[in-house]
Order: C-alpha cells, then structure tokens, then sequence
C-alpha cells in the first residue's frame, strides 16, 4: 500500500510540473504575433513611405532649383530693360561738353576770332572756374598758327566792362594773364573756353585734324603730347598751338618771351 501512495504521489507531481511547463509555454506565445503575410504588408508600406518622402525630397529641390533660375533670369532681364541712368548736371561741364563747343557763345569759325567776351563770365561759371582776385597771379604767353600763319590773340578776352574773369588779356601781345581768389590748376582748354573759341584734341575754331593736317601744341620750344587742352598755365610759360602740314611749322619753334612787355 505504501508503493501505490508513492506512485500516485509521483505521478501527480508530474502532472502537475508538465501542467506548469504548458502554462509558461501558453503565456510566451499569448501575446502579439505576426503572421508572414502581415510582415509582408508591413514592409511595403515602410518601402512606400520612404519611396514617397524620397519623391518629396526630389520635388522640393527641383522648386528650389526652378525658383533660382526663375530669379536669376528676371534679374539679368531687370537689367537689360531697365533705362539707363541720366547723370545730373553739375555746376561744372564735362571736357567733352566744352570741348565740343556746348558752352554758351563758343567760335567754332575760321581765324581771326574776336575777344568774344559777352558770356565769358557765363563760360568760366559753367567750367567751375573760381572768381577773379589776387591769391593767384600767373602770367604765360600763347602764340597761334595756322597753316604758318601767326593768328592774334585779342586784348579783352575775359573782360566785359566792369565784369572780369580770373582768365583774361590785358593786351594784345597774346599774355595770358591769371588772377583768381583761391589757388587753381589752370589749363589752357579754360582759356579757349573763357574765350568762347573751340578747341579740341584735333579741333581749334573751325580747323580740325585730317590726314595731312593736325594739332600741335608746343611749351618753351618742346613739343608737348596729348591733348592741347590740358596743357599747364603755368607762370612764364611760352605756348604755341599750332594747326597744319609738318612743313608748315614755324620754325624756330617761339620758345621765348619779354614778360616785362605785357600790361600789368
């Protein structure tokens, strides 16, 4: 009778502990599972979230692209159509503008010309030239010649009655005398421009350069490159502007003058 309990006690402990293991078994298997074709699904729609946020992405950077080209383009045609800038005028004309003979009663006729002096004060003005006075005082002697012929320089260049410029001629032995307020560079273009005659870099009065004939200008004998207007007034200087042929310069070149001769 022992054995039998002892049996039976085993036998329901074994039943008991497989009961057990079966129990575990069922709870690690109770929970969520998946089966082949839910993991299917679930991977394609990962695929076509990440193929749709990579179209996103290739949509975003082909508008941004788009956008700056579009810009680009709008402003490089902004600039070709937009009119072009007018400069506003300044007290003071530009060289080409007194140059070219755009200042108020300039000569552009043959020799001999006149002191020409009804709007040399309205010519110095638009050239910004300051008003007559004694903080500058310069004397220079210009000499003209046209086709080896002397041209005169006339007394009163500058001088209209009791109106006076800071360039002017007191006489008529072609000095060039300068008195101005404050301290100035002088040039000989301003002088032609007080004087209401045209000169150029190839133009003097109604003479211009051509294939035999051209514009000189010559300082104390040395002939002097460039444009004849932006020749110095320099104190005591000797000026020669010459229009013609090679063989039509005077020769000797002046390169000397009695100062002491001149009007004071």
């Amino acid at each position: 009778m022992a054995k039998k309990r002892r049996r039976r006690d085993r036998h329901r402990a074994h039943v008991q502990g497989d009961g057990q293991v079966r129990t575990a078994t069922a709870t690690r298997t109770s929970g969520p599972s998946r089966s082949r074709a839910e993991k299917k699904d679930l991977a394609r729609q990962r695929r076509e979230e990440l193929l749709q946020r990579q179209q996103r992405s290739r949509h975003i950077r082909r508008l941004m692209l788009a956008t700056g080209v579009g810009a680009v383009a709008a402003l490089l045609l902004f600039q070709a159509t937009k009119p072009k800038e007018q400069t506003t005028p300044t007290s003071s004309p530009s060289p080409s503008a007194s140059a070219s003979g755009q200042l108020p009663g300039m000569l552009t006729s043959d020799a001999p010309w006149p002191a020409n002096a009804a709007e040399a004060q309205a010519r110095s003005d638009a050239d910004g030239l300051p008003p007559a006075g004694d903080a500058l005082q310069v004397d220079a002697n210009l000499r003209i010649f046209v086709r080896g012929e002397p041209v005169a320089v006339p007394k009163d260049i500058g001088i209209d009655g009791t109106t006076n410029t800071s360039l002017q001629t007191r006489d008529s032995t072609g000095t060039m005398h300068v008195g101005s307020q404050t301290p100035f560079d002088f040039t000989l273009g301003e002088f032609f421009d007080v004087w209401g005659v045209r000169l150029t870099d190839t133009c003097v009065g109604g003479y211009c350069a051509s294939s035999n004939e051209t514009l000189q200008a010559f300082v104390d004998g040395n002939e002097v490159p460039g444009n004849p207007r932006d020749v110095p007034l320099n104190d005591k200087a000797v000026i020669v502007l010459t229009f013609g042929t090679p063989d039509q310069l005077p020769s000797p070149i002046p390169s000397t003058f009695d100062f002491t001769s001149t009007t004071p």
